[in-house]
């Protein structure tokens, strides 16, 4: 009898834990504007309590993450989580297409849960061109205690946001891109908000390790990132535990975030972190200062230079390899260790274009070109109005043969994905400047990358192994790159190019993958609070799902 009770308080106590929630991490957000000189020039930012780039979020697996955002601004504004997966809940992905801006002077209040998923994110505003004028900032997710990393303990962790930079508002960047010109160049490079930093950014101490978070945050450059007289070991990309090669440099494209640990093994003096642009006729830089404490050399005056040539940036691309044998919560629990397995059942092939309609630059995806409707996508599927507002699959999986040449049509675009199938997406880059593609909800597996023209014998070539799961990938100019996922997550998600400009004017599109279940078991109800805008606005919510 008393085993029985023993065991039956056993079993109650290891309910209640089961049923615990997992802990609340609450922030709240004022957002205004303020003036910021980054390249030297008084321009107007946006920032977040009053920081430029905005606060860091330092979180750990699982964690429920809750914002209230004030918005101070003059215009709607939303944030987006580069990289989390919102499990279930593409009503926290802040995209126009999933989400009702926030109105100037009012508040809104993201609630999400960091789920299975470990490693370095940032976030960004992601309506019109704010994204130009500040309000990003890093996000990382550290693993649970219970379960190790593949690497020991560092003596601190620092975040590095790099990126180009405009010294233009981000309304003045918006009016040009409204009235049909390009953007043209950058006006330099950031790292940590600045262009160049005479006092130190980071500090380390002789002998001991340091996490450097490196995530390209910028408009439209790759960059490539190193460190004066230093390797670096790279553990993590994009939230996926990488086997630890040693780089002297990193290519780092739109949207993507590495982790590297370095080592403080040289001699005590000030060193230089870099972060140059790539792939383009134009050099711009920034540097920042690492200090060895202690010391009060300057540092060396002869600098590391950047690689050239796309050819080695792909090759690195090669070089990356999942680390399968560490512990870890799962950033890909979609997919499988084995997804070299699963049988592909649709090919789905996109490729970005330029052209002109009604004499104004547009971009766009096999010939169609993304504009966002009154009412977001999500909203409209949800409510069961989607036939006003949008039509699925509007563009094809194959695109035309001459897409470089095909007539651009411009709307809402979406395509459709049944629920848990395993498909194989191919980005055809046909123009001569490096793309960058981010598909939110989901990481993927990036298998193969070329030169020319993909075709099925492309898949002889494929990683079927051991592919980093991650969320970005760059295609090089006049090539393609192949990712194979398996569309389990419900909701309605954004496939976008991370170049902001071809973005705004068009090269993205959505994706929607419903669950026929109707069920809590795939999807959640939509929040109590959430905003609702355009012809859904007066409607009676649907029946909440069981």
């Amino acid at each position: 009898m008393h085993r029985l009770v023993a065991a039956a308080v056993v079993l109650l106590l290891s309910l209640g834990a089961a049923r615990a929630e997992d802990p609340y991490l609450f922030f709240t957000w004022n957002v205004t504007y303020g003036t910021i000189s980054p390249l030297g020039v008084p321009q107007q930012g946006i920032l977040i309590n009053g920081q430029f780039p905005g606060p860091n979020i330092n979180s750990t697996t699982n964690n429920n993450i809750v914002i209230n955002v004030f918005n101070y601004l003059d215009q709607p504004l939303l944030f987006s989580w580069n990289g989390i997966q919102h499990r279930k809940n593409s009503w926290q992905d802040g995209m126009p297409g999933t989400n009702c801006p926030i109105p100037p002077g009012q508040n809104w209040t993201y609630h999400f849960q960091v789920k299975d998923q470990i490693g370095s994110y940032f976030y960004f505003p992601s309506t019109a061109m704010h994204k130009a004028a500040g309000g990003f900032g890093g996000l990382r997710i550290n693993s649970r205690l219970l379960i190790p990393v593949p690497y020991p303990d560092p003596a601190d962790d620092y975040t590095v946001l790099i990126g180009d930079w405009y010294s233009k508002s981000h309304t003045t960047l918006k009016y040009l891109l409204d009235s049909g010109r390009s953007l043209g160049r950058p006006d330099g490079v950031l790292l940590n908000g600045k262009t160049k930093s005479s006092s130190p950014l980071f500090a380390m101490e002789a002998g001991k390790a340091y996490h450097y978070r490196i995530c390209n945050v910028g408009m439209k450059n790759s960059l490539n990132f190193r460190i004066q007289g230093h390797a670096m070991k790279l553990v993590e990309m994009d939230g996926s535990h990488t086997v630890q090669n040693i780089y002297d440099s990193l290519d780092v494209h739109v949207g993507q975030c590495y982790s590297v640990i370095v080592t403080a093994d040289q001699e005590p003096r000030d060193y230089v972190m870099i972060a140059s642009t790539r792939f383009t006729k134009y050099n711009l830089s920034a540097t920042g200062v690492i200090r060895y404490a202690g010391s009060n050399k300057p540092p060396l005056s002869e600098l590391p230079e950047a690689p050239v040539g796309w050819g080695w940036s792909l090759n690195q691309f090669r070089s990356f390899r999942w680390n399968l044998t560490a512990s870890a919560a799962r950033p890909n629990p979609q997919g499988s260790y084995h997804y070299g397995q699963i049988n592909i059942t649709r090919t789905i092939k996109l490729a970005n274009s330029a052209g002109t309609v009604d004499g104004k630059l547009r971009y766009a995806l096999n010939g169609a070109s993304f504009s966002d409707p009154d009412t977001p996508l999500k909203l409209a599927e949800y409510f069961g109005v989607a036939d006003k507002v949008f039509a699925y699959n509007t563009v094809g999986d194959v695109p035309p043969k001459n897409v470089l040449k095909a007539p651009i049509v411009v709307g809402p675009v979406v395509l459709t994905a049944t629920f848990r199938d395993f498909i194989e997406v191919v980005f055809e880059n046909h123009e001569k400047s490096i793309q960058s593609y981010h598909l939110d909800g989901y990481s993927f597996f990036p298998v193969g990358m070329g030169p020319g023209e993909w075709t099925a014998e492309s898949r002889k070539n494929y990683n079927m192994l051991d592919a980093v799961s991650r969320h970005t990938i760059q295609v090089y100019p006049k090539s393609w790159s192949a990712i194979l996922l398996t569309f389990d997550n419900a909701g309605m998600w954004n496939i976008r190019s991370e170049d902001w400009e071809r973005h705004y004017l068009g090269q993205q599109l959505y994706i929607s993958v419903v669950s026929p279940a109707r069920s809590l078991r795939d999807e959640y109800n939509i929040p109590d609070n959430q905003p609702l805008c355009g012809i859904v606005t007066d409607l009676p919510k649907p029946a909440p799902y069981t």
